[in-house]
Formats: structure tokens, sequence, C-alpha cells
């Protein structure tokens, strides 16, 4: 009997092992015919034996679980700057122009403030641009303050608890420290005003002084789901690419030797990969770019200083298994984390691991491959990630508000005593204090 299953098991590992060198080679010869046969038989055996689906979280239906009170402040906060630049419209932080305009007919929203749970205020803090399309945050920590001084001294719901029931949406690099740069966006610190408030960012490194516990955190805005829904190939093409990975590898304006840009991950992918045939990397972007990634196997996606780049989301709904390279992954919240299970579809590497990741990827087992595979063609993992206009069940505007909803009752300390102050609006540095903005 010890025997049987010694040898039973024996096979299985040979098995297994008979696989990934086919796959190996495949990556290689691009026998097309034998991978797609082996493939989907295994997934469907994969298939049958286990539900891959991430969860009925990601289907919640946040509709009579909350409700939110949108503030109406002048339109030179939020529309009018749209109109000055409509660059904000496609730019990764465009999910704060995104919520505004799907709450203000959602069933979600209250016209009795008095009923509220949650309060927003609409403020585009991302849509002052550059010439080249990037956000220019000088002015942000001026306009924010500026809109919640208005809703304080306009409405009495921000003074009864100092905005511990408000949310606010500030996507950009380091949330609402509202720099571009990490070194000054630490020295900043996040607003103090917005110390109580819930935040909704795209940044989501805790332990960090520009991550405040308790924030929402989203996908970039990547492009219109219908341009992206465009590019798609069949689902069975064969995947003949093993590592794709395309955007800067220095920051030749504040870094040309790559000592800190993105922790110098990326110079250290350039120097160590840029000559082996397994990886497909460069900075052109190539105009297949999003077909080449979805025949591709494993897309790179470092951190950096945040992991709020399109790549991430760009991955998951082409069915490429991302490669988060990070230090400390515990310390790291990714999009929607109650709701998408990252440590099933994602590869999670050490910074210091780069030299061998060449190593790390030719040695993930090929029914792990498969597995993510299968767990990443799920539709509403990939609707999970997305902005569609209008709005759709399971998109990330939904997945917002069912954050919202979970954060639900309040709890004792969010409404303060009578003659109670926490916040001190004199605080912050002297450029954020002015209240003029435009």
């Amino acid at each position: 009997m010890i025997l049987a299953e010694k040898k039973e098991r024996s096979m299985r590992s040979y098995a297994i092992a008979f696989i990934f060198f086919l796959l190996l080679c495949l990556w290689f010869e691009n026998v097309e015919f034998l991978f797609n046969h082996t493939t989907q038989s295994i997934a469907a055996d994969l298939l049958d034996d286990e539900d891959p689906v991430s969860g009925d979280i990601l289907d919640d239906d946040p509709v009579g679980r909350l409700k939110v009170f949108v503030y109406e402040i002048p339109s030179l906060y939020n529309e009018k700057r749209v109109e000055r630049d409509p660059r904000c419209l496609t730019h990764m932080f465009a999910a704060e122009i995104f919520m505004h305009r799907y709450l203000i007919s959602s069933p979600v929203r209250t016209l009795n403030p008095e009923e509220a749970d949650w309060f927003y205020t609409p403020v585009y803090t991302t849509c002052d641009l550059n010439e080249v399309g990037k956000p220019f945050m000088f002015n942000a920590p001026r306009v924010m303050r500026s809109a919640v001084k208005l809703i304080a001294t306009s409405w009495p719901y921000w003074n009864r608890t100092e905005g511990a029931d408000h949310f606010f949406v500030v996507p950009h690099d380091f949330g609402a420290c509202f720099d571009y740069l990490e070194r000054t966006a630490i020295s900043r610190g996040i607003l103090p005003v917005l110390q109580r408030a819930t935040l909704v960012q795209t940044f989501g490194q805790r332990n960090h002084v520009c991550y405040k516990d308790g924030s929402i955190v989203i996908p970039p805005y990547a492009a219109d789901p219908e341009k992206l829904q465009s590019h798609l190939v069949p689902a069975n093409t064969f995947k003949s690419i093993f590592v794709y990975f395309r955007g800067l590898f220095y920051d030749y304006w504040n870094d040309p030797a790559g000592d800190y840009y993105e922790r110098g991950v990326r110079a250290a992918l350039w120097e160590k990969f840029k000559d082996n045939p397994l990886f497909n990397i460069s900075l052109e972007r190539s105009p297949t770019y999003l077909e080449d990634i979805q025949n591709t196997v494993f897309c790179l996606c470092p951190l950096g200083g945040a992991l709020r780049s399109p790549r991430l989301v760009e991955a998951v709904v082409f069915g490429c298994i991302p490669v988060i390279i990070a230090d400390d992954i515990n310390q790291i919240t990714l999009p929607f984390s109650d709701a998408i299970p990252w440590e099933e579809i994602a590869i999670f590497v050490a910074e210091k691991n780069v030299p061998i990741l060449d190593i790390i990827l030719t040695t993930v087992p090929a029914d792990a491959i498969l597995m993510k595979q299968s767990l990443l063609a799920e539709p509403s993992l990939k609707q999970a990630m997305l902005y569609p206009q209008p709005a759709q069940p399971g998109d990330a505007l939904h997945q917002i508000l069912n954050g919202l909803a979970r954060k639900l009752p309040h709890g004792d300390g969010v409404f303060l005593k009578p003659g109670e102050k926490i916040l001190n609006w004199s605080v912050g540095l002297s450029s954020d204090l002015s209240d003029m903005f435009i």
C-alpha cells in the first residue's frame, strides 16, 4: 500500500515536471497546437475540481447598504477644471472625475443630508496638467483646503465629525500628500484637514506617512473599457512572450543614474535582462502593446514608490500574470484587496531578487501558472478594475461604494463631543494655507 502511494506521488510529480518542460520548450519552439491541447485539458480539470471565482464580494450591490450626500459646490472645483483641460478625463487619476459623475445619478445618493452615511466633496485635485499631460500638484493642497473650508462654513455636517464621516477621492501618486516625488511628499505629509476623513486613493503603502489607515485603495484609470475591448485577441491565442515590460527604466531628468528612481528596480531590470531572450522589455511602447500583453505569460509590475501604474490593471484585464516586484509585500495594500485574491493571481518578488528573476519565473510550476490564468479569466475580476462610462454593476466605482458600506456603522469615536476640536486649520506648509487657487 505504501509503495503504491509513493509510486502514485512519484508519477504525479513526473507528470507535472514533464508539463513544465513542455511549456518551456514551447516558449522557445512555438509548438502552438500541442500547447493549446495540453493547457486546455489541464485547465478544464482544474475548473472541474475547484471553482476559481474570487468570491461573491465582487458582486456585492451597494444599493440599500449606504446613502451618500454629495456636496454641491461651485463648478470651479470640478467640472470647470475639466472644461479647461479635457486631458483630465484620460489620465491615470481620472477616477476622481468618474466617481463624481457616477454619484450624481447613483441610487445610493441622498438629497437629505440628515440620513446620509457618508458625505462626498467633488474636488478634482489632479486636473492641473503640465505640457506633457502630467498633473501639476502645486495648487492641489490649496484647492482641497479651500473646498473643505467651504463645506465646513456652509453646512453643519463637517464640524460635527471634522470629516470622519466624509470621504475624498485623492488618486495621485502619494494621495493626500499631493506631490509626485516621494521625498517631498514625505516632508509634506497628508493634508492636515483630511486627517480624519476616509481617503480613496491609488497609493497603498502601509506604514508610510502618505498612507492613512482605513483608506480604500483603488486601481488607476487605465483606458476606456470599450477601447480595451477593441484590442481583445482570441482566448486560445498562443502566449509567445514569456516576460513583458514597457516603460522608463531611468528618470533621466531627476535620477539619470537610476540610484533611487523606482528604488533602482527598473534600472536593475534593464541592466540584467535587456539581452535575455526570455525578457521582452523596452522603452518603446509598440502599436500592438495591448495585444502583446495578451500574448504574454508574465507582466512585470515593479512597485517603485507605489503600485499605481496602469500596468497592473492591463495585466489583470488581459489575463497576464502580474509580477509584483516589491520589498515587504505585507506592507502593501493592493486595489480592493478585500475583494480580489491577489496572492492567488499574482507572483510576488522581493526587490533584492531582481537579479535572479529569470530563475524565479522559469521555476514557477505549470499547474500554478494555469490556475492563475484561469482565475484571471473571471469576468468579474476584470470588471472590478475598470471605470466604464456609464458605470456598470461590479465595476471599480461599485467596489469603492462596497468598501464604504463595509465600514458602516460608524464607530463611537466619529462624532465629536460639544466644543471638542481635533483638527487645526492653521497647520501645514505656508504655501498650502492660502485660499487662492484659481
